[in-house]
């Protein structure tokens, strides 16, 4: 293996496409191994991977993407066998990306530890607090696109997937003496189906802040503009910042240019005038978003609920926190405010309907707002739900007579006999 000291590893280096068919044949034969990625998108729109990791319990190799085509791995990833990374989200991306095809069974151990009480866990805490095993510090600003890699780079890339099986297999027992073992298993499941779930352009302006709060014609032209935008730093494989910054989306939004020349002036736009077709196509967005059709606005969905629903949004977070601390699971694995508010407002897909979430909470929280079952003090300074006795223990007086002398004359009603309260 290549190292900047030439120093040896316990770990393989595959470069070549006899090395790399190889290993494909090894995979097929497992039920099980992990992965990892290192990766870089500061200046692209799509990730580029720059180091493939992957271990098993006779192997570690690490494979170089920037001298081999790792498509051919793609078959070992679908077979069937147990895929196993950590905190997968963006390595899933990147996988997909790079190999065409995201794992069929894939155990998240950031995820299944979240049951087992652990919060949004990082690798090295997992390992050092399950394991006993205490892995090598990384630099974040690593150009992992750089060759040869030194022998600290090539040891660190190791570590995240040598003692990912281990990990796997005893959060996997915990998790199965818990009886929680399915609830993780639907839960990577999820993350699967987010992986290859297709980005819309349309809904690009969302993830602008202050383009959220536009409002009449101006919120057309911003999710106009915004997906031509998202369109051409795909095509173009750029940064959507390059292409043109949220600052210009939002002055263009709210003060639509008809023309280069207009649009020249904007604030956030100096010096990112797009040329030829370019220009004509965001001309073209302009015009579209300030004639667009308002059933054909896609609006962000709310995270809040009715201002009557507000109370019982308050006192179910409440009651979740609880519950997330009784089961030691990851409060925010086991329901965010969010979730709570589209249960609330019964939106269809909400998560807290179905599956482990719906066992736990959406079926509790609809016995709560039902009038069915009240959240009640235990005694100890927690929160439990109980059965709804139905008895009312609101206490009732009559109201006492108002101090004439005593009151703002501002903030009552003048006295029956409609004499001055003043005199």
């Amino acid at each position: 293996m290549p190292t900047g000291d030439g120093a040896p590893l316990p770990m393989r280096w595959v470069a070549s496409d006899a090395e790399l068919q190889q290993l494909a044949a090894t995979l097929a034969t497992l039920d099980e191994f992990c992965f990892d990625t290192e990766f870089h998108r500061e200046r692209s729109y799509y990730p580029q991977l720059a180091l493939l990791q992957i271990a098993w319990d006779e192997g570690t190799v690490l494979v170089d993407p920037l001298a081999v085509d790792i498509r051919p791995l793609g078959p070992a990833f679908v077979s069937g066998a147990t895929v196993v990374a950590h905190a997968a989200g963006q390595d899933l991306e990147v996988l997909d990306r790079a190999c065409g095809c995201v794992p069929t069974d894939l155990f998240d151990t950031q995820v299944a530890a979240g049951f087992l009480g652990f919060s949004t866990p990082s690798l090295a805490t997992l390992a050092e607090r399950m394991l006993g095993v205490h892995l090598p510090k990384g630099d974040r600003l690593t150009d992992w696109r750089q060759r040869p890699l030194t022998k600290a780079q090539l040891s660190y890339a190791a570590s995240d997937v040598t003692h990912l099986l281990p990990l796997a297999r005893l959060i996997r027992d915990q998790l199965s003496a818990a009886g929680r073992l399915d609830w993780a298993v639907q839960e990577c499941r999820m993350l699967h189906s987010e992986a290859r779930a297709p980005q819309d352009p349309q809904t690009a302006w969302w993830k602008i802040k202050e383009v959220r709060n536009l409002r009449g014609r101006s919120r057309g032209v911003a999710q106009a503009v915004a997906a031509w935008r998202e369109r051409t730093a795909a095509q173009l494989d750029r940064p959507v910042r390059t292409v043109l910054p949220d600052l210009a989306i939002l002055a263009i939004a709210t003060h639509p240019p008809s023309s280069l020349d207009e649009m020249r002036g904007l604030r956030g736009v100096e010096g990112r005038i797009p040329k030829g077709e370019a220009a004509a196509g965001l001309l073209a967005a302009i015009a579209e978003g300030q004639e667009l059709n308002p059933e054909l606005l896609r609006v962000p969905p709310s995270d809040d609920v009715e201002r009557g629903q507000r109370p019982a949004a308050n006192l179910v977070s409440a009651w979740v926190g609880q519950l997330a601390r009784d089961l030691r699971i990851d409060p925010t694995l086991l329901a965010t405010r969010a979730d709570l508010h589209a249960l609330l407002r019964g939106d269809p897909d909400a998560r807290l309907a179905e599956g482990w979430r719906g066992q736990l909470v959406g079926d509790r929280v609809h016995q709560l707002v039902s009038g069915q079952a009240a959240i009640a003090f235990d005694g100890h300074g927690g929160l439990l739900l109980e059965e709804r006795s139905q008895r009312s223990l609101t206490v009732t007086a009559p109201l006492p007579p108002i101090d004439w002398m005593a009151a703002d004359p501002a903030n009552v009603a003048p006295p029956p006999d409609g004499s001055d309260p003043e005199r």
